[in-house]
């Protein structure tokens, strides 16, 4: 059996109330069309089709060559979008799996169980997904007979009373069997709003006395459709739930998971623990037995074991084992703490090593730099880069003691053991074992 995935992605979205196409507002972090395609490569290696329309070309820069794009110029209907498919897609495959590029939380295992449950009776033509919820959302009613065969897909706006009290929805998500598929899209009929529905299959194919099947999805919760800004924070809400339930059963502490945001690119070690407001996003790496929040942002950034990060944010920084950061601290990209290293409040690390055990009390700027381990920066330390032109490098070696309110004017080096006195403003590299003081600052021990 070879199976074909369509992906259904044309629609602007009006009630987004947008520029953006619907299906590129991002859910945790990705563009929403991104679900459906990895549910699709879980399902075959095959490239998933995917229709597009409004905003064609956004979205093709988005997925690239994740899937083959086929263009809806007019957005006719369903039935009408998959006709796109059929140039691509005729006599390429026995199944063709239809699914909405806004509907995220699908899970593959869902999507494969359909898939069997369509390939196990043979003589079925249709197998479609319900699912069983009191909030109908604007799906369709499934109909079916005394018997429970399912005889007709009912549109809300066209159901009658009675229809609309059923409580067996639509999710809208059908395989078909591609030889029959392709020749009955065209006999659709055309709907009083002009368009061409996919649900009328379902009629196409009772007519002609033919199976149609249909699957109850055990986790109503999954068929969430995004139509409005409303349904893609109630999609947020529950993708955050999965995300956190998977960390916690698998050792993480999350003190409150209603406000914890976790990436689903996260990794994290176990028995770490994770306080209120904190949010891990990109290819962030946590170790083991780590402290994190409250109040913290974590965004590509790996953390060794032991580490303690308290009221920060941290990008694109790496901390070695048994750090400790903030709280109030900022890592911009290059920031490397090596082992042992603190960081306090209100201080900024950006492009600067810091060496095992140094430490940075307060109130400091390390940008440019590269420091020795067991370095003690004091408060309001300043390294000055930039020039007005170009960056430049501070180095400051091994065991150096840094007085408060240093200003070290880069470049400029101080040496192993070194120190400089309170206020002083560095504009010369510092020897070994000195003592700079003053300002500008002048070097007025001897070494020892």
């Amino acid at each position: 059996m070879h199976l074909a995935v369509v992906i259904l992605a044309a629609g602007q979205g009006t009630r987004m109330k947008s520029d953006l196409p619907k299906v590129l507002h991002p859910l945790g972090g990705h563009p929403l069309v991104t679900y459906s395609l990895n549910a699709a490569r879980a399902l075959t290696d095959t490239r998933p089709v995917l229709v597009v329309g409004y905003g064609a070309e956004r979205v093709r820069k988005v997925v690239g060559d994740r899937a083959i794009l086929v263009l809806q110029a007019e957005q006719l209907g369903t039935g009408h979008a998959l006709m796109q498919a059929e140039p691509v897609l005729a006599g390429q495959a026995d199944t063709v799996l239809v699914l909405y590029a806004d509907m995220p939380l699908v899970r593959p295992e869902t999507l494969r169980a359909l898939v069997q449950a369509h390939t196990r009776q043979g003589d079925t033509i249709i197998t479609l997904v319900s699912v069983i919820a009191d909030r109908s959302r604007g799906f369709g009613r499934v109909v079916r007979d005394a018997s429970g065969n399912v005889i007709a897909l009912v549109e809300e706006a066209q159901a009658t009373p009675e229809q609309l009290a059923i409580r067996e929805l639509n999710a809208g998500i059908y395989c078909f069997d591609a030889r029959w598929l392709w020749p009955h899209l065209h006999q659709l009929p055309l709907s009083p709003k002009g368009e061409y529905y996919l649900t009328d299959t379902v009629a196409l194919a009772v007519a002609e006395g033919r199976k149609v099947q249909a699957v109850i999805a055990e986790d109503p919760e999954e068929m969430l459709g995004i139509n409005t800004r409303v349904h893609l924070a109630e999609a947020e809400a529950v993708l955050r739930r999965r995300i956190n339930q998977r960390w916690m059963e698998a050792g993480v502490t999350l003190l409150d998971p209603l406000t914890t945001y976790i990436q689903d690119t996260v990794e994290i070690g176990p028995d770490t623990v994770i306080l209120p407001n904190t949010h891990l996003w990109g290819q962030t790496r946590v170790g083991a037995a780590c402290t994190l929040g409250p109040n913290t942002i974590l965004r590509d950034t790996t953390l060794g074991d032991r580490c303690r990060v308290e009221a920060s944010v941290l990008e694109g920084a790496t901390l070695e084992d048994d750090v400790s950061v903030g709280p109030f601290a900022h890592l911009r990209p290059g920031a490397h703490l090596a082992r042992g290293v603190h960081l306090g409040n209100f201080a900024e690390v950006k492009n600067a090593t810091l060496g095992p055990g140094t430490k940075v009390g307060h109130f400091s700027y390390i940008g440019d730099a590269t420091l020795g381990a067991n370095v003690n920066i004091g408060a309001g330390t300043v390294t000055c880069n930039f020039d007005g032109e170009r960056k430049h490098h501070t180095t400051i070696e091994d065991g150096a003691f840094i007085g408060s309110d240093t200003m070290l004017v880069a470049p400029v080096t101080i040496g192993r053991g070194a120190k400089t006195g309170a206020g002083a403003v560095v504009t010369r590299d510092v020897p070994p074992g000195r003592l700079a003081y003053g300002v500008p600052a002048r070097v007025i021990q001897e070494e020892r």
